[in-house]
């Protein structure tokens, strides 16, 4: 009698914990972090990526609510193709539930198109193409951190305001470059500027001493480097030696994370404007959290991606939570319910044509003798308001949006 009273005490419990993850596909959260673990991109996001994920599972609390969370990664190797395969293979047979981080517009543009087919959740933080939340929007896809909306309005506004109103472009040439391009561009016009040419450099490129030249001979007062990380830092590294600002042309790093100007050192960097939406030197709860991510990441501190990886994953967790599955469409409309909130952003929203907002920043690189610590590398220019720093949501062309 007594052991069957145990018995069935047991069984309650375990059907409890069933109930709990009725919705939980297999009793897992399965993540999945996509990116550059090796090339270019790999110190914007890379390892640090998933650092910063499992972070979130552990500052969320996931075992002490009783989820369990698995977190997978891959190297993308900047591939639309690889992506794809990735994203086909851990959706079908390793039954992840939810893709973070993809830098490589091209990839994650058609990583989005995977995730979409198979009803999951694609998260993204490294990317930047805005036709995410425009065209090629997606109710299963949130655009998480930046976009070359963003990135063109707050460094390319504020430069051509400035005076910098004749611009020549080195583009990466792929989605990421010529929507940085593009959207840069108009940007430009709009303010009353003028482009006056552009050239196309491929991804990975060592050498920019052909597009440089170009650059030099068009007279632009602006030459913006619609490109990023490795790209960035050579073709900043060897503008400086064919000495192009001496010879009183600027240059403007459209999209700049600070591993680029940890990579430049503040000799070259100095002057640099840029926009980003997370420094991690902005107050104690960014300076807290980046200093723990520096102890498990060899040091080194967070980029904007590394920071947005944990807060997307964070929010993603509260979502499955809340909503009691883990099934990919659900949860996304479940991450546009409800309010954003974390140490890093504050407090933000995730709108109806996925795009999220948040503030962004027009900072400054400090010269040498300006810095004063260990990664002090930014002083902030302006806040650009989380209203203002993205593409309206009614001039995207998103069919999301009624």
């Amino acid at each position: 009698m007594h052991a069957t009273r145990k018995l069935s005490g047991a069984v309650i419990l375990a059907l409890a914990a069933m109930g709990a993850q009725a919705q939980v596909s297999d009793g897992v959260i399965k993540i999945g972090v996509m990116n550059d673990m090796s090339s270019l991109y790999a110190d914007i996001g890379g390892p640090g990526s998933v650092t910063a994920a499992r972070m979130a599972v552990e500052d969320f609390g996931a075992a002490k609510k009783g989820m369990k969370v698995e977190i997978l990664s891959a190297d993308h190797q900047n591939k639309p193709d690889v992506g794809s395969a990735i994203a086909r293979q851990w959706y079908d047979v390793d039954k992840v539930d939810a893709i973070f981080d993809v830098p490589t517009s091209s990839v994650a543009l058609a990583v989005n198109q995977v995730t979409r087919d198979k009803g999951k959740a694609f998260i993204v933080t490294g990317a930047a193409t805005s036709d995410l939340t425009g065209k090629a929007c997606s109710p299963n896809t949130i655009h998480w951190l930046y976009d070359t909306w963003m990135l063109a309005n707050g460094t390319g506004g504020a430069i051509v305001k400035t005076g910098g109103d004749s611009w020549f472009f080195i583009t990466a040439d792929y989605a990421f470059g010529h929507a940085l391009e593009r959207d840069t561009a108009e940007v430009v016009k709009k303010n009353g500027g003028k482009v006056l040419g552009a050239v196309r450099a491929p991804l990975n490129t060592q050498d920019f001493s052909s597009f440089l030249l170009q650059a030099q001979a068009s007279k632009a007062k602006i030459i913006g480097l619609a490109n990023a990380g490795g790209d960035t830092i050579n073709s900043i590294k060897q503008a400086a030696e064919f000495g192009i600002v001496k010879g009183g042309q600027n240059l403007a790093g459209l999209l700049v994370f600070i591993t680029d100007v940890h990579g430049l050192g503040l000799q070259t960097a100095q002057g640099l404007i840029l926009t980003e939406n997370f420094y991690w030197d902005m107050n104690d709860q960014t300076r807290a959290w980046s200093k723990r991510f520096a102890a498990r990441n060899g040091g080194k501190y967070p980029s904007m991606d590394h920071a947005g990886v944990y807060s997307a994953v964070l929010h993603y967790l509260k979502a499955v939570e809340a909503a009691k599955t883990d099934e990919g469409t659900k949860i996304i409309a479940q991450m546009k319910k409800m309010p954003t909130d974390d140490p890093l952003f504050g407090k933000g929203r995730v709108r109806a044509d996925g795009r999220k907002i948040h503030p962004a920043y027009l900072f400054e690189v400090k010269k040498p003798s300006e810095s004063k610590y260990p990664y002090d590398y930014y002083k902030v220019r302006a806040t650009i308001p989380a209203e203002q720093a993205f593409r309206p949501e009614k001039e995207g062309g998103c069919p999301l949006v009624k």
